[in-house]
């Protein structure tokens, strides 16, 4: 299900993309090995609370999130990881962990590690923990308009 509706959105914008299908991961770094993609390649979602307001964080699944440096460019009092909790009921059709980076899809805003913006093609999960989709980095970056900002360091 979550699968059918990316494709649908990707389809009805004439997007090219690829569907790649692998062993069930639940782990980012999991992923890329079982899809046999350099972690530097797979782009991860993390769910973050910018001064309470839940933001979508997109960067390769190699790095972490820079909070201290986040905090800085954002304006941001207070950055917080969110619990699956707080925002598994706002992706209904999606895995939890497995989010496809569309945040716009879900009025939620997008922050990408820029990092990923000097990439040509993005890989990322698609709703499931066994479904990823590569597309062009521009495509993704026409369709999603996210703020490409420095916020990730190398694991």
């Amino acid at each position: 299900m979550p699968l059918q509706k990316l494709k649908d959105y990707l389809d009805s914008n004439n997007i090219k993309y690829v569907v790649i299908s692998h062993s069930p991961a639940y782990t980012a770094m999991q992923t890329a090995q079982h899809a046999h993609i350099p972690g530097i390649e797979l782009a991860k979602t993390v769910m973050i609370k910018i001064d309470g307001s839940m933001t979508m964080i997109v960067l390769p699944s190699s790095y972490k999130i820079d909070f201290e440096l986040l905090k800085k460019i954002s304006g941001a009092k207070k950055i917080e990881l969110a619990t699956e909790q707080e925002f598994k009921t706002i992706f209904p059709y999606c895995e939890v962990g497995a989010m496809p980076p569309f945040g716009n899809l879900y009025n939620l805003e997008v922050y990408v590690a820029e990092s990923l913006s000097h990439d040509k093609e993005i890989t990322f999960a698609a709703g499931l923990h066994s479904e990823l989709i590569k597309m062009d980095y521009s495509d993704f970056k026409k369709l999603v308009n996210p703020k490409e900002i420095r916020i990730s360091v190398h694991v």
